[in-house]
């Protein structure tokens, strides 16, 4: 039958997040439906002679911009091109969309042979909370923000919109959404998900690094004694401090890269992205 590439329905998308889990990348419990809602055409998978050995995503979030990831190539196929083959059937998908990935170190090189360029570099921290911290009052649970206003703050941070997936990512199985209320204004959200192993704290928003902080401390109360890891870009020298003066080790890298240009997001009000997988 030879080597086709084929577009994945969820049950195969759940699948990529198995493989995902074996390659140490320890995806959310249930991002796959939250993944799929973006974009249900935007998965796909090289399948040689009816087995899949590849996979990858590209979601469509607007008419401008896409989010490429989840590319994982079965180890005992690599290095014969299946992979960059996948990667390259399926970037028409996005048409003249910018597309924005993580890309792990030892691909880098050769996304920039597709066009991509790279933007800043994406640190992941970790640690395992053992104390119970303060909550800040100005702090409540995501399920009582009106949801365009969330949407409106998150568009914010983010190149394009987002409410599908949004709506299913703030209200996590085993997780918090919590977000900061001041004189009746949303000025920032984040959220806690329960993974193959300990959680995530993904994303993290705030106006102002104090406003951060309480967030951080009021959802990693969620995650006590177990272990929680935060991507934080690295322009964002307040996000650096903050986790650095929480006691987190730093623990993973990929570089954030756009094939169109970077978009110019306010990163120094991102303190946790979203997901090194969907953007």
């Amino acid at each position: 039958m030879g080597y086709e590439i084929r577009t994945m329905p969820l049950a195969e998308v759940e699948k990529t997040l198995d493989w995902a889990a074996r390659e140490g990348w320890n995806p959310g419990l249930h991002d796959a439906e939250c993944f799929y809602a973006i974009d249900p055409e935007g998965f796909f998978m090289g399948v040689l002679d009816d087995t899949p050995i590849a996979r990858a995503a590209v979601l469509n979030y607007d008419d401008t911009f896409a989010f490429a990831g989840l590319y994982i190539v079965d180890p005992q196929y690599r290095a014969h091109g299946y992979g960059m083959a996948l990667v390259e059937a399926i970037i028409p998908h996005a048409g003249d969309r910018n597309i924005g990935i993580d890309g792990v170190v030892e691909m880098q090189a050769k996304y920039e042979l597709l066009g991509y360029r790279f933007a800043h570099r994406d640190l992941r921290y970790g640690f395992t909370p053992e104390e119970t911290k303060p909550r800040d009052p100005n702090i409540v649970p995501v399920a009582e923000i009106p949801f365009g206003d969330l949407a409106a703050y998150d568009r914010q941070h983010f190149p394009a919109p987002r409410e599908a997936f949004l709506q299913r990512w703030v209200a996590p199985e085993n997780g918090v959404a919590l977000g900061y209320v001041a004189d009746g204004e949303l000025r920032g959200y984040g959220v806690i998900r329960r993974c193959r192993e300990g959680f995530k704290l993904a994303p993290l928003f705030a106006d102002t690094p104090d406003i951060a902080e309480a967030l951080f401390d009021a959802l990693s109360n969620h995650g006590q004694g177990a272990a929680i890891t935060i991507d934080v870009p690295e322009p964002n020298t307040a996000g650096l401090k903050l986790v650095q003066a929480r006691g987190l080790s730093p623990v993973f890298e990929c570089a954030r890269m756009y094939l169109k240009g970077d978009p110019e997001l306010p990163l120094a009000s991102i303190f946790g992205l979203t997901s090194l997988e969907a953007g």
